[in-house]
């Protein structure tokens, strides 16, 4: 096709899309900007909450960025990008979800003006790559304080500055102390390693009804379920629990069976076998003298009788993850075959089994455990809606407790360590060379994005605020920060507003690495199906029409 000397051509077919240069740079920073928008409204303790339509017709009300941005359809590919970085966020940290969009659209918005002035992407990116490691090193070595995690009052601060920002900040007190204890329960030290796995050990039950001061932590396990004979005992002190994963019931065969039977007694025998098998599980299961059986798997008629007779309570189709916290909880091994069943598989941690009943439906309590490395958060509250945003709320402050725990540092919250950290890219730009130090500086101006928009949403005059509070950290206190609820400087040891140095770390890295990200993209090339053979997956064979030599 090519000859020698003949450069080879971008063939593009008549249905294909394509943007390049400046024009697609330009088109990313506004895609990001106006993501940025929408959330900058979610910032700090006096911000408002977006109410969205989700496909199906539900509505969510919320001002965590990422529940926002999920439930957003966006076509653009840069706006896609932008979302994405509020997922990576959550699932990181947990928290800081919002600033780290703003952030991000601002780090773009700033690199405008040097596109304009036809500078080259990578100078701007070598600028922010410089400033990022710089912020690190600042948050590192002057800015953060050690924390000493055995100091229950300076935890519960920590965490009621991230609570007071969201719903619950009403309650944060009561939302604060449910995290710390929950985070305490499910940590877990083994060989010098420390385990504090949120998702599978602390569970969020939600319960519509009471109201939001209702909500308690349990020592403990509460599931969605009731005994499975009504005549089984529902109250049972320092009870003897067994977990299986097998079925108490006979096995059918996995596909179609056919039993050929020559006469009449035959049929009552197989019956006779399947009786014998049943009694003989329920014998395995018996002699070891438990007070529970739970089972993932279904429990027969016959299999329940005879656990009644024995005085066993029995209940069955568990989820596997409420079988593995129950196991964690009273200290017992889940079994897959009953004759398999040894004494100390039986969990004897639990100080009490009791079912309750709380509007039309019974839940399952084990509680009053020895040592649980499990437990349940019971949140009640007037409404689904109420209780969704409740629960998302507690997902961060769970996180947030588990940042500290795990990396015990902190840094002034309130825009205060975005202020001191400006100042610090301020002073190391003077002894920059060359046409990098002017994206570096302007970096330094972006972190102010974070103490100006928590001004314009407790409506303070934001340039009166933002001089003053640049004045304050000039005399190098880098305490100075705003107050979230009414505009002023305060100092934030005093106000005591931490927040996490993992959360903010991963906030300027996130920002600044996807800033990076969006600036390296010169092309957008999107193919779009043809209206007409939109039904044939093939592609349409090459013509000489649609080669361009």
């Amino acid at each position: 096709m090519f000859g020698p000397g003949v450069a080879p051509v971008l063939v593009l077919s008549s249905n294909t899309k394509r943007d390049s240069g400046r024009k697609v740079q330009l088109e990313n920073i506004n895609a990001a900007k106006a993501i940025a928008d929408v959330i900058r409204t979610c910032l700090g303790p006096q911000a408002m909450l977006k109410m969205l339509m989700d496909p199906m017709g539900g509505i969510v009300m919320t001002n965590d960025g990422n529940a926002i941005l999920r439930e957003i359809t966006v076509q653009h590919p840069a706006g896609k990008s932008i979302i994405e970085i509020a997922r990576t966020q959550d699932e990181e940290v947990g928290d800081g979800t919002t600033s780290v969009i703003v952030l991000a659209g601002e780090m773009l918005a700033i690199s405008e003006q040097f596109l304009e002035e036809q500078m080259h992407p990578t100078v701007i990116i070598g600028a922010y790559r410089q400033a990022l490691e710089d912020m690190i090193t600042v948050l590192e070595e002057k800015i953060s304080v050690k924390l000493d995690v055995n100091d229950r009052k300076q935890l519960l601060s920590v965490l009621q500055s991230c609570v007071g920002t969201k719903f619950i900040g009403r309650w944060s007190s009561m939302a604060c102390n449910i995290a710390l204890d929950a985070v305490n329960i499910v940590s877990l030290e083994e060989n010098g390693r420390k385990e504090i796995d949120i998702k599978r050990y602390a569970r969020i039950e939600k319960i519509p009804g009471g109201t939001i001061e209702d909500s308690t932590i349990l020592k403990g396990v509460m599931v969605n379920k009731d005994v499975t004979h009504p005549k089984m005992r529902r109250y049972i002190k320092n009870p003897r629990i067994i977990l299986l994963d097998c079925p108490l019931e006979y096995k059918k065969g996995e596909s179609q069976t056919n039993i050929e039977i020559m006469q009449e007694a035959d049929f009552t025998r197989i019956l006779q076998l399947e009786e014998e098998y049943i009694e003989k599980i329920c014998s395995d299961i018996i002699a070891l003298k438990p007070d529970v059986v739970f089972t993932e798997k279904g429990i027969s008629d016959l299999a329940q009788h005879f656990l009644l007779k024995a005085g066993v309570s029995a209940l069955r189709r568990l989820r596997k993850s409420d079988n593995n916290r129950i196991a964690r909880a009273c200290g017992a091994t889940i079994v897959n075959r009953t004759d398999e069943l040894k004494e100390e598989d039986i969990g004897t941690g639990a100080g009490l089994f009791e079912i309750k009943k709380i509007g039309d439906e019974y839940f399952c309590y084990i509680t009053e455990c020895k040592d649980p490395k499990a437990c349940t958060i019971l949140l009640r509250g007037a409404s689904k809606d109420v209780l969704m945003e409740t629960e998302r709320n507690l997902q961060d402050a769970l996180h947030v407790a588990r940042n500290i725990m795990l990396n015990p540092k902190l840094v002034p919250g309130g825009g205060a360590v975005e202020m001191a950290v400006s100042r610090a890219l301020m002073e190391k730009s003077k002894s920059i060379q060359g046409v990098t130090q002017w994206p570096y500086k302007t970096v330094a101006q972006a972190l102010e994005i974070i103490p100006r928009t928590l001004a314009q949403n407790c409506g303070a005059n934001t340039i009166r605020t933002l001089t003053a509070l640049r004045a304050k950290h000039a005399s190098n206190d880098i305490m100075w920060g705003i107050n979230g609820e009414t505009g002023e400087i305060v100092k934030m040891d005093e106000l005591a507003i931490w927040e996490p140095l993992s959360v903010k770390l991963q906030t300027y890295k996130t920002a600044v690495e996807t800033a990076i990200l969006l600036l390296r993209i010169d092309d957008i090339v999107s193919g779009s199906k043809k209206k007409d053979k939109s039904d044939d997956p093939r592609p349409a064979p090459a013509t000489e029409e649609s080669m361009k030599e």
